[in-house]
């Protein structure tokens, strides 16, 4: 197998130079991002808010997204000759492959623009409409605002594509992400330019844009302005009311609700949700519970999301009997918790040392039907973990493979941290190996945290040299800390000569971002220009 002939060349390469303690070698794997895992978002809104959410590519393709996201990664200078680098895969693209591009490319604005320009110049291509929204999405998640205006006007001369009112759905998101809440309601008053009328589902999703990221005195006036204009609905009063509400500001909340009455509005459970939603948010449990009585007296039937309102109040408040009263009520009404009304007690009771009563409602769970997730099973096992509980842990993600929820980054970099931290190498290396019987393919964090632990293990120095060769050889730019860490080690262990070693392996990798990087593992931190820190947000837990 090539890749163990690479690596034994690996060790006999470093055992002339390290005289350290030689252990079984790890697989070098192929690189792949961990798999893309979605937020819980609030059923009421999720039908508004669209995410673009990764689908695998087929086997066949993959090698060839790999290649042209390296491409992407490396050609991002406006000077560099992509188009040069694209050439010899034009005769493989496919929808599917510029669609799994660019989602992975997320962060590379102006070279995935660049590709997208280049795939469409290809004979017998189009893009498919999702390419489109992808890419006006990174665009402005980029903060690329002029470039992403011109792409749109050129959508519209050219009629590359059928122009939605969706488009700008993305272009709401992005200026509210970008906190620019006022350019956000301009390009809802740019609509008409495109030759699209707003109607009262355009005004919901920006109302859900603003209020998600919480610029509430900005939204206000819009919501003022167009209410005359547009028939709008209970949903988006209900929008604006849970918005205020997760501010705290009950008052705003409480005048928009008793508008909604004065106006006739049939208020529906959405609406009633918000209300109690905000009461619950400020400490206002009183003033909630006789809403909550108001609303089963005179309707509408409250729902499985109304119970969970409280569930999750008072598990903030740390009241965990009541949090379980509540729960038996939901049973004796039949109603069925969802997966983050579970987690959010599983939490609770994690933090509070009762990691029984948690496996207990994990079966729980299951036996209603419900399919727990990587996070209730990350909660629990985070406790395993901190507490060095190794057989606990390991059998836990059994559990997690035999229930079909398949382990995250997180399950792995907790486990691998708490492993290497009790000195359990045995169980690292077979922890590893499964990762990739998995399908699961390591990122940057999870290198981070085989290279900062075994760093700061007597004897591990020459593991952790060859974990981050193997990130090298991988074309995974590793974190600046990571490399002064490795430096500075392998400096005070008197093994100064292997920073020069690695320097220049780094030089000669593909991509830009590692060869940037040769600097700090040189010492010469000073022209080193850091990637962002969008760019490894993935890095919770991993350094801690």
């Amino acid at each position: 197998m090539a890749t163990r002939t690479l690596l034994r060349a690996r060790v006999a390469y470093f055992s002339k130079t390290i005289s350290l303690h030689h252990h079984t070698k790890p697989k070098i794997l192929q690189h792949h991002p961990p798999p893309s895992h979605l937020p819980i978002t609030n059923i009421y809104t999720h039908q508004l808010h669209k995410t673009f959410t990764s689908t695998p590519s087929p086997p066949h393709s993959s090698h060839h997204v790999n290649e042209l996201s390296r491409i992407l990664s490396d050609y991002r200078n406006p000077h560099n000759d992509i188009e040069s680098a694209l050439n010899p895969f034009s005769h493989h693209i496919s929808t599917n492959i510029v669609e799994q591009v660019l989602k992975r490319c997320k962060n590379l604005g102006f070279s995935a623009h660049r590709f997208f320009v280049w795939a469409q110049k290809l004979s017998s291509f189009n893009h498919s409409k999702e390419s489109y929204h992808i890419l006006v999405d990174i665009l402005g998640s980029s903060k690329q605002f002029p470039l992403l205006w011109d792409f749109l006007v050129e959508m519209r001369r050219n009629e590359s594509c059928e122009f939605s009112q969706e488009i700008f759905w993305v272009v709401f998101r992005c200026y509210s992400r970008a906190n620019l809440p006022v350019d956000a309601i301009r390009s809802f008053d740019k609509m008409v330019d495109f030759g699209i009328t707003p109607c009262v589902v355009d005004v919901d999703q920006l109302l859900l844009a603003l209020c998600k990221r919480k610029h509430m005195k900005e939204v206000q006036k819009f919501f003022d302005r167009v209410e005359d204009d547009f028939a709008l609905s209970v949903k988006s009063y209900s929008i604006m009311v849970r918005g205020w509400g997760e501010l705290g500001e009950v008052v705003e909340a409480l005048k928009l609700f008793d508008e909604m009455l004065e106006r006739g509005f049939s208020v529906d459970v959405l609406a009633y949700n918000s209300i109690l939603e905000s009461f619950c948010n400020a400490g206002k449990m009183d003033e909630a519970y006789k809403l909550f009585m108001k609303m089963r007296s005179v309707g509408p039937k409250p729902d499985a999301f109304t119970y969970s309102i409280f569930i999750h109040a008072y598990c903030v408040k740390d009241d965990i009997h009541l949090a379980f009263r509540v729960l038996d009520r939901m049973k004796r009404y039949k109603l069925v918790p969802y997966v983050f009304t579970y987690n959010c007690i599983i939490k609770k009771l994690c933090k509070s040392d009762k990691v029984e009563d948690a496996y207990q409602l994990i079966d729980e769970m299951i036996n209603r039907g419900v399919t727990p997730d990587c996070w209730s099973y990350n909660t629990i096992l985070a406790f395993h973990c901190d507490h060095n509980e190794v057989n606990l842990a390991l059998r836990l993600i059994s559990k997690m493979e035999k229930n079909g929820c398949l382990p995250d980054r997180h399950t792995y970099n907790m486990v691998l941290k708490m492993l290497i931290k009790v000195g359990r190498f045995d169980r690292v290396e077979k922890v590893w190996e499964s990762m990739e019987d998995r399908k699961f393919y390591p990122s940057v964090s999870t290198y981070a945290v085989m290279i900062h632990g075994l760093c700061k293990k007597k004897g591990k120095l020459e593991e952790a040299c060859k974990y981050f060769e193997m990130m090298i050889d991988e074309g995974i730019p590793p974190y600046g800390e990571t490399c002064e860490l490795l430096r500075n080690r392998l400096i005070g262990l008197g093994f100064a000569e292997q920073t020069g070693i690695l320097a220049d392996k780094m030089e000669r990798s593909t991509s830009c971002l590692i060869q940037e990087l040769t600097n700090i593992m040189r010492g010469n931190k000073a022209h080193v220009r850091l990637r962002c820190e969008e760019e490894h947000s993935d890095s919770d837990q991993s350094l801690a």
